[in-house]
């Protein structure tokens, strides 16, 4: 295949032949002849190589966003059942409690829903029920109404802190929310258990009791020569046992077979936890020997009128006092009158019986 030739290599060799025919000599060139020839050169480049291209830019247009806009927010729907934690009217959290003792807890709350309270209950929900009964009805409230509702409680027996939670149900057996309350759901009742005892010292209120024989009433403090029996204090002086303690009271019985002295006490509401203590025995005779002492003692409580046995321990002089610790627990919470009795078992001589510090108090 033959090449076709260039236009502009045509052009030079043509230039050659001009140059080659006419040079006279190497040393005659002229420069006019060499700048005809470069200007028939640079016409011929001209007419074959087209101009360069200008570039042009085009700016890309800016996208046209939307004006913002203010979008309110959402607003709450309106509860039909909602209830509010208002206070406690009763028992406020941490109260102190007896033991077994009863109370009645009552909150405040306020129907903040929409809908009418009708058919709606009180119930326990979990923690310590203390003896309340669920359900508990609860009458209409209306909206924006508060209504207070209570339960009868029973403070546990044992020491301690306790809680109890409470909700209310609607109608159709749903719970329903608390505002302010435990969790947003419950409120509850909350107390501490703790036995707390003022005592009752039997020796310093031997006066203030009623001391009756079996031939009648006697006044507190002798003489101890009395027939129809004394009761007195005998502090300091020799016991069978050969002690000499403080706070003796002396019960002697009529001087009779079977003779009686009994003390009925001061009303005293009894505590849970409380025990009766005292030591028990004779006086020894004047020479420090043990007498001839035999008798039955008592402890009573009256109520209602009606005498009711608590403990009794049957003692003889024997060189020895009887340590008694009776667990009132069985009327714990009742308000009641104690009494010491002492019997005669048989003859009533030498039946110089003796209660040593006689109390009721909490080991």
């Amino acid at each position: 295949m033959q090449r076709r030739a260039s236009p502009i290599l045509a052009g030079m060799a043509i230039v050659a032949a001009i140059l080659a025919c006419n040079l006279p000599s190497a040393q005659q060139t002229s420069a006019a002849t060499m700048t005809a020839a470069a200007q028939t050169v640079q016409a011929q480049l001209s007419a074959t190589i087209p101009p360069a291209a200008t570039a042009t830019f085009t700016s890309a247009p800016f996208p046209t966003l939307p004006l913002a806009t203010n979008t309110a927010l959402a607003t709450a729907t309106p509860l039909c059942d909602l209830g509010q934690f208002i206070k406690d009217v009763t028992v406020p959290d941490g109260t102190t409690m007896s033991p077994n003792q009863s109370f009645t807890k009552t909150w405040r709350l306020r129907n903040i829903g929409v809908c009418t309270w009708s058919g709606y209950n009180l119930i326990f929900d979990s923690g310590d029920l203390m003896n309340g009964v669920s359900p508990v009805a609860i009458g209409t409230v209306n909206p924006g109404q508060e209504v207070e509702l209570s339960v009868n409680l029973v403070a546990p027996a044992s020491n301690g802190n306790y809680r109890g939670y409470w909700r209310i149900r609607n109608a159709s057996g749903v719970l329903i929310p608390i505002s302010n309350g435990y969790q947003a759901k419950s409120f509850y009742v909350d107390i501490k258990v703790a036995v707390t005892s003022s005592g009752f010292d039997l020796y310093s209120k031997a006066p203030d009791a009623d001391w009756v024989g079996s031939a009648g009433a006697i006044s507190f403090g002798g003489p101890d020569t009395d027939p129809n029996g004394f009761a007195m204090y005998k502090s300091g002086e020799k016991l069978e046992d050969g002690s000499t303690p403080t706070k003796i009271l002396e019960t002697h019985p009529q001087w009779v077979d079977d003779g009686v002295m009994s003390g009925i006490y001061p009303s005293y509401t009894v505590v849970a936890g409380e025990h009766f203590k005292a030591k028990i025995g004779f006086l020894a005779l004047s020479d420090g020997s043990c007498g001839a002492g035999d008798a039955i003692f008592q402890l009573n409580y009256k109520e209602s009128g009606t005498i009711h046995p608590l403990g009794s321990w049957t003692e003889t002089c024997d060189g020895s006092l009887r340590s008694v610790d009776v667990d009132l627990s069985s009327i714990a919470g009742h308000t009641v009158q104690l009494a010491l009795a002492v019997l005669a078992n048989g003859s009533s001589n030498q039946d110089w019986a003796v209660w040593v510090s006689p109390r009721v108090e909490i080991p």
